[in-house]
């Protein structure tokens, strides 16, 4: 039996960037946090050769084609296993709610089945970064989802970590965490940061498609969005080096303001919710993932208490959590 786990993460800034409609023509830059909320995935070696697989439904197939959950049919075809396992996956926090469960789900399951292959067939272990590649694949190629490499990348490498990427799809790892942002810095944003759930869950994939639509057919208002929030995630990025902290929560409330130009990210009663935060001390937030719904993030310094109560008064649900600095882990391996 292996279990593994990957993090769901935040994003901080530059998000949308990711997508290769856009970084295809201008590269892309984005910040993200890795959070201590998980999907766990289990692998173990069944005695026939059937292969079963566990999630919100149990499926019980003789060979991967038959498999009904998109990203473990790909997953198992891509790297040649046929039957004889068994799938098993959980999460801390449910899908469609921003965090990017996803690409989270992809690295996990595909660290999982490397892990197992490496014991059965002794393949070759592979690092991070080719995980986030491989799920990126999948996303992308095999499944035609409108997905960028954000998820994908945070969730295999974990941390507070910038990334870049080339037209030609080349990404740069930086982890913010190490050298460039002290441990003190870390704790006091980790402080700073409340996140409430909306109750809205929904899928990303119409937003996501609406704007690689239109970057592809090089809308300018689009375009122009896009370029301005990959400048305020670069601005982000240097407030958190320089431990800025009140900047960096200023540069969040200007990135919510450009974000939501863009249609199907926001409504009047998650705009209410925004006001409503901001009135009762956050300096500034987000929706996380695509927008619609999901989570609200807030950076709040000195009236954490008041922001709390006011967000309940609205039906927000405050989820605690800390940032995750391992990225995708084998948790145990009893193979």
């Amino acid at each position: 039996m292996i279990i593994v786990r990957a993090p769901m993460r935040i994003s901080i800034g530059g998000g949308g960037t990711d997508l290769p409609s856009y970084y295809s023509k201008f590269g892309g830059e984005w910040t993200s946090a890795a959070i201590d909320k998980y999907v766990y995935i289990t692998v173990h070696k069944r005695f026939d050769d059937t292969i079963r697989v566990c999630y919100s439904k149990t499926e019980n197939v003789n060979k991967p084609e038959e498999i009904q959950h998109p990203i473990v049919r790909e997953a198992l075809k891509l790297l040649g296993i046929d039957g004889g396992i068994e799938i098993f996956s959980a999460a801390d926090i449910p899908s469609n709610t921003g965090l990017g469960s996803s690409g989270s789900f992809t690295v996990a399951l595909l660290t999982a089945l490397h892990t197992y292959l490496q014991d059965v067939k002794k393949e070759d272990s592979r690092t991070k970064t080719e995980i986030a590649e491989q799920a990126f694949h999948i996303a992308i190629d095999l499944l035609k989802e409108p997905s960028g490499k954000q998820d994908e990348y945070i969730a295999a490498h974990g941390g507070l970590t910038s990334f870049s990427v080339s037209p030609e799809g080349k990404v740069k790892v930086e982890p913010l965490y190490i050298n460039k942002i002290s441990p003190e810095v870390m704790s006091e944003l980790e402080h700073n940061l409340l996140m409430f759930y909306t109750g809205i869950r929904r899928e990303s994939s119409q937003v996501l498609r609406n704007q690689a639509k239109a970057t592809e057919q090089g809308e300018k208002d689009m375009i122009e969005n896009l370029n301005r929030v990959k400048e305020i995630g670069r601005e982000i990025k240097e407030a958190l080096e320089k431990g800025n902290l009140t900047r960096f929560g200023e540069l969040l409330d200007i990135h919510w303001q450009e974000k939501i130009k863009r249609k199907g990210t926001s409504d009047p009663r998650i705009n209410g919710w925004y006001e409503t935060a901001k009135e009762a001390g956050a300096i500034g937030g987000k929706l996380m993932g695509a927008g619609g719904g999901g989570f609200f993030l807030f950076y709040c310094e000195n009236q954490k208490e008041k922001l709390r109560k006011a967000m309940a008064s609205q039906g927000l649900r405050e989820t605690a959590f800390r940032f995750d600095l391992e990225g995708t882990k084998v948790v145990a391996n009893f193979i």
